[in-house]
């Protein structure tokens, strides 16, 4: 019996989001400097992501609000890991992660994120 490639359905989940997807990027905030003080930066990370809006069944007004959206992010070419707080950029507008699962099946290769973006701010 043969094992199962993660590496390769990480490559099927690439080439969906890249045909039905967009670019986009993942925001990260540099902290300010401690001693100086002074403004977070942001620095993004391109990325390639499709946004989808949660079917009405899973909108509960308290976890998932009517606003937010499901947004997948290829794993692949991705210079970082997404994380809670993050935000992703789509287009002009700005999703701050709410929750995340990487889909890490083998407990080491990301395969898809898999992220709860609420409209920043």
């Amino acid at each position: 019996m043969g094992t199962f490639d993660y590496a390769e359905m990480q490559a099927v989940a690439d080439e969906l989001i890249t045909e039905f997807g967009t670019a986009g990027s993942v925001i990260t905030m540099s902290t300010p400097d401690p001693v100086e003080g002074g403004e977070p930066t942001p620095t993004p990370h391109p990325a390639r992501v499709v946004v989808m809006k949660y079917d009405a069944r899973y909108v509960d007004g308290t976890v998932i609000l009517a606003n937010d959206v499901q947004i997948y992010i290829s794993a692949i070419g991705l210079t970082i890991e997404p994380k809670v707080g993050m935000q992703v950029q789509v287009g002009s507008v700005q999703y701050l992660i709410i929750n995340i699962d990487p889909n890490r099946f083998d407990g080491a290769t990301p395969v898809v994120y898999v992220c709860q973006g609420r409209t920043a701010s």
